[in-house]
């Protein structure tokens, strides 16, 4: 069984166009990501997935490993399934879709994301998870939220704080949804076909559509955090934690 990293990358972006290949300490972004996901003990292979030719020429020139997709592609895991068929990936084969704005990913992420597949009968789709700390990214939108119930599977996502304390005095922990998944290719091939869910429109959160059809998402907890950069403005902040 093989566990192959997909990064699906596209140019074209309202907040930030051409951000894969924005220089963070002299590499391009893109860059970054692939380094970090090629360090993971458990990966077998790292590829790019893109429908755009300037990122496709730019992961060839640092020597990495590049499918040219469909500009069709409603989502990046459209794309990431679309890979995977490319390439010949067998359905039992385990796909981590890794996301191409997080440049200070952890390899170690990867590799606890990918250990439920290998204790957990049938299970399709795991995450990553982070508890919050800086007490900022609970009300902000811009982070997503998880709830969990005591098995590890997902209940909820939501760009508002969950869960609610109706009592100030209960103390509890918030966790913050790192955009990372792992599934079968088996299960990604479910997933593509499913309709839009209606939590999913309303939050524009792709990963509800497998809750709402009643799928499982198993969520890992993981102590590293992973920021993403949105804006041309964070890369700053970026280069300073990588400094």
């Amino acid at each position: 069984m093989k566990i192959i990293a997909i990064i699906p990358s596209r140019y074209g972006s309202t907040r930030f166009e051409g951000k894969p290949l924005a220089l963070i300490a002299g590499k391009p972004m893109i860059n970054w990501v692939y380094e970090r996901a090629s360090q993971a003990e458990s990966v077998t292979d790292v590829i790019v997935a893109t429908d755009d030719q300037r990122i496709f020429n730019a992961v060839k020139d640092f020597g990495g490993k590049v499918v040219m997709t469909s500009k069709e592609n409603r989502s990046g895991t459209d794309r990431v399934a679309e890979a995977a068929e490319l390439i010949g990936l067998n359905l039992d084969d385990i796909i981590v879709n890794v996301q191409g704005d997080q440049p200070l990913l952890d390899p170690r992420c990867i590799d606890d994301l990918v250990k439920p597949f290998f204790t957990i009968p049938d299970l399709g789709m795991s995450t990553l998870a982070f508890k919050i700390i800086n007490k900022d990214e609970i009300t902000n939108p811009k982070h997503v939220k998880v709830t969990f119930d005591d098995k590890g599977f997902a209940l909820y996502f939501s760009r508002s704080p969950i869960p609610f304390c109706r009592d100030s005095s209960t103390g509890y922990d918030i966790y913050k949804h790192l955009g990372v998944y792992a599934y079968t290719r088996q299960f990604l091939e479910v997933f593509k076909k499913l309709p839009y869910g209606k939590l999913e429109v309303i939050e524009k959160l792709e990963q509800l559509r497998a809750i709402e059809h009643g799928h499982k998402i198993m969520v890992v907890v993981t102590p590293y955090d992973s920021p993403e950069v949105d804006h041309p403005e964070d890369i700053e902040r970026i280069e300073k934690r990588l400094n």
